[in-house]
């Protein structure tokens, strides 16, 4: 992991990028107060280390704006050019709580997303998800998410259109610590289906 930053109109973008940049690229967001690392205790550092061994780079994402959707959902687009750019030619983005807008937002804005994944997501933002379609939608929440109710992915899951899938984890609360070996599983299996030939 290094750091990067991308030069932006509202300011530097700072991120942690794992490996390099290929065909095959993601970027990771976190919630409304930004940072790295991602819900389960680090989801995104464990996998994007582990997708880097194999050869597909990835961008964790720390917002200039955190909580202001327009300004995050423009990072979103500055580091999808930005690998884009770089040779990235389908970028799967995956976002957690308010972040699950952000991705589905900036997925709506650049032909070049592949497949959007939205954890614990809020709904706010997330009009318009039925036009994501036919590229993959995965949501996951916690049945017991204590923030935003798991309602809230089942909503974005009926309005939006195939191919989508919905996981939804008893016993598991907003930050899905307590299922992080299930959500490792789950989204890196969505992850090599997404970028299946």
């Amino acid at each position: 992991m290094r750091r990067t930053i991308i030069p932006s109109p509202i300011g530097d973008i700072h991120c942690e990028q794992f490996g390099e940049a290929s065909s095959d690229a993601i970027i990771w967001f976190f919630g409304a107060g930004g940072g790295f690392g991602g819900p389960a205790g680090g989801v995104y550092t464990r996998l994007g280390e582990q997708l880097a061994n194999e050869q597909i780079g990835s961008l964790c994402v720390d917002y200039t704006r955190p909580g202001y959707l327009q300004p995050c959902v423009a990072d979103a687009s500055e580091a999808i050019d930005y690998l884009s750019h770089r040779g990235a030619k389908r970028i799967l983005l995956v976002g957690h709580s308010f972040g699950g807008a952000v991705v589905i937002r900036a997925g709506l804005a650049r032909d070049a997303v592949a497949g959007v994944a939205a954890l614990s997501s809020q709904t706010a933002g997330t009009e318009g998800v039925q036009r994501l379609s036919p590229r993959p939608l995965l949501l996951i929440h916690g049945e017991n998410d204590e923030v935003l109710s798991v309602w809230c992915s089942r909503d974005i899951y009926r309005r939006a259109k195939k191919p989508k899938q919905i996981i939804v984890y008893p016993g598991c609360l907003h930050g899905l610590d307590q299922c992080a070996t299930q959500l490792d599983r789950d989204l890196m299996g969505w992850i090599r289906r997404a970028f299946a030939p």
